[in-house]
């Protein structure tokens, strides 16, 4: 029986929609089904809506939260989709909780309603890094995947980096 990964959204750039009347990104609904729909995904998927949240907004409440679902998942193998602005904060709190479980976060820089997104190459990188990676808390963007302790976001590039090179 192939193995159950569990599949928490909390947000980000991955799940925004653009409002036509206010001229700005917003949240609706999660765009993962969609995501995975497209991507013609049968892997076996535990879908847990924690949030929908631009990750500049979250709280230590909010990661804490986050922590907890990974901690009370049933699932060894979790994938978080995240924004891109706090994801190394987070990996770095779901790492401090020290759990026995192989968790990848990813996300994206471009929305996925703006049809050329990121986020279904990097959706798919992290449930496949999350199936071969040993336990530990992992950032996959782009086709790499990186230890939440050697990662960074390059502002100036817009890509997600090694922080030893």
């Amino acid at each position: 029986m192939p193995t159950t990964i569990r599949l928490l959204v909390t947000g980000g750039t991955f799940d925004k929609r653009y409002d036509e009347v206010h001229g700005t990104l917003a949240f609706g609904e999660t765009h993962v089904q969609d995501v995975l729909r497209r991507g013609r995904c049968n892997l076996a998927l535990a879908i847990e809506v924690l949030m929908l949240k631009d990750s500049l907004d979250l709280t230590d409440a909010d990661r804490a939260r986050i922590v907890s679902a990974a901690a009370a998942s049933a699932e060894d193998r979790i994938v978080i989709t995240h924004g891109t602005d706090t994801m190394v904060e987070t990996a770095r709190a779901l790492a401090a909780a020290g759990l026995a479980k192989t968790i990848v976060l990813t996300g994206a820089m471009v929305p996925y309603v703006f049809g050329s997104s990121d986020g279904l190459f990097n959706l798919g990188s992290a449930l496949s890094f999350a199936q071969v990676l040993p336990h530990g808390v992992y950032v996959a963007m782009n086709g790499h995947y990186f230890a939440w302790d050697d990662v960074r976001k390059n502002r100036e590039l817009g890509v997600f980096e090694p922080l030893r090179g």
